[in-house]
């Protein structure tokens, strides 16, 4: 009997590529999602191939009563935690936003679990909890002290984790993403955000010519005055998530694990890679910049190779590739 995970935001981005993968690795899927800005529509293609009685969708809120779910539900091995607002900027001015729905919605979630007996979680948290960076690459000791509400949300939560683990007997690893692109490696699940706030899908829709190209980061002290992220694609993070599920079902201990790929971009070399990759010459134009930025972040990723024997496989010229194929099919993303 195959194991049943519970994935939570899997409407989203990052949720519903992993969903992709639980369901070619094995597992039998249930997915929740407030679908607030989240997708239907990868969910009911997944169900189209793998069919509704390996995923099965609810949608709810983390802070509605869960019981339809788990009343319902019975043998979840284990929960990835991805649901929450993830926009730096829309944090900064609508804090009360984050909250409400990243803190106090994963509250509820932890509780409920506990209550009905779940309690392995792998839980989607984000470098944004370090704030800026002392020293690179940043290993899972650096200090944190987020720059925005979002970084300060996802903190919050972990600190609950921590305290579960130790009082409740909840087993948990937390995984700090760096910056994720990309979509599936067949261009057929992607990001859908509306305006996505990722480089790497905003060049590409920009080379496609589906909407106007800006760069919107202030001026920062690197070589060439742009932000430099570590970029990680969106399978291999997946993937890390299945390596931390497994490793959690061995008996790992409890941990945090940082994920990226040890090398970092700059804003405008990622924009010229897109240049060669599509073959097109973007003419560059500044917009308002984005608040709660810094300088330099890249991952020390060494704690991901030794724990979960997991290294990031994809290059950058195949997650453009990809992503070219994704918008050329979906311009707007997923229209429900």
């Amino acid at each position: 009997m195959a194991q049943k995970i519970l994935v939570t935001g899997a409407g989203g981005y990052i949720g519903s590529v992993a969903t992709q993968l639980l369901l070619q690795g094995g597992f039998d899927v249930v997915v929740l999602d407030n679908f607030t800005t989240g997708f239907r529509a990868p969910l009911e293609h997944l169900q189209q191939q793998f069919g509704q009685n390996r995923l099965r969708i609810y949608a709810l809120d983390l802070r509605d009563d869960l019981s339809p779910l788990f009343s319902t539900e019975k043998d979840i091995a284990a929960v990835l935690h991805y649901a929450a607002s993830c926009s730096v900027n829309e944090s900064m001015e609508h804090p009360e936003k984050y909250f409400s729905n990243n803190v106090w919605g994963s509250a509820h979630l932890l509780d409920t679990l506990l209550q009905n007996g779940i309690t392995k979680i792998v839980f989607s948290s984000t470098c944004a909890v370090y704030g800026e960076a002392e020293y690179v690459p940043v290993d899972e000791a650096h200090p944190t002290r987020p720059a925005n509400t979002y970084g300060e949300s996802k903190k919050m939560i972990e600190t609950m984790i921590h305290w579960y683990g130790q009082l409740k007997g909840l087993s948990f690893v937390i995984l700090r993403y760096f910056n994720v692109c990309g979509c599936s490696d067949d261009g057929t699940i992607g990001d859908s955000k509306k305006p996505s706030s990722l480089l790497v899908q905003n060049a590409v829709r920009g080379a496609l010519g589906i909407e106007p190209f800006r760069l919107t980061y202030p001026e920062v002290d690197t070589p060439d005055k742009s932000p430099i992220r570590d970029y990680i694609n969106v399978v291999d993070l997946g993937l890390a998530h299945l390596k931390a599920l497994d490793y959690l079902g061995k008996g790992g201990r409890s941990d945090i694990i940082n994920l990226g790929t040890g090398t970092g971009n700059s804003v405008l070399e990622i924009v010229k890679k897109v240049e060669y990759v599509t073959h097109y010459q973007f003419d560059l134009q500044k917009a308002e910049p984005r608040k709660g930025e810094y300088a330099k972040m890249i991952a020390a990723t060494d704690k991901a190779k030794s724990l979960l024997d997991w290294v990031p496989q994809r290059s950058l010229d195949q997650t453009i590739t990809s992503l070219v194929t994704w918008y050329k099919a979906h311009p707007q993303g997923w229209d429900h």
